[in-house]
């Protein structure tokens, strides 16, 4: 009887083996899904950035100040309205 058992412990064994080879394998294929699905959508916000920066370039320069660098901002300031404004 010890033998039969034996042979029941390793097919146990071989069954469990297998249930977590495919269980680590269908995670795996959902994290690379995950990961590829975050690496699209940083990739289309880095598009997006570039063509806001881009349209803020050409807004600026119909505004005429292309060559003035952007107002350093410090934390807890609050940007200074221009003069003559107030």
């Amino acid at each position: 009887m010890d033998g039969h058992d034996s042979e029941d412990s390793k097919q146990s064994t071989a069954d469990m083996t297998a249930f977590v080879q495919n269980l680590l394998q269908q995670m795996q294929s959902r994290f690379q899904t995950m990961s590829d699905s975050i690496i699209t959508k940083i990739d289309d916000m880095g598009g997006r950035i570039n063509e806001l920066e881009q349209s803020i370039n050409d807004l600026r320069a119909e505004m005429g100040v292309e060559g003035t660098p952007p107002p350093a901002s410090k934390s807890g300031d609050e940007p200074k309205p221009p003069a003559g404004s107030t």
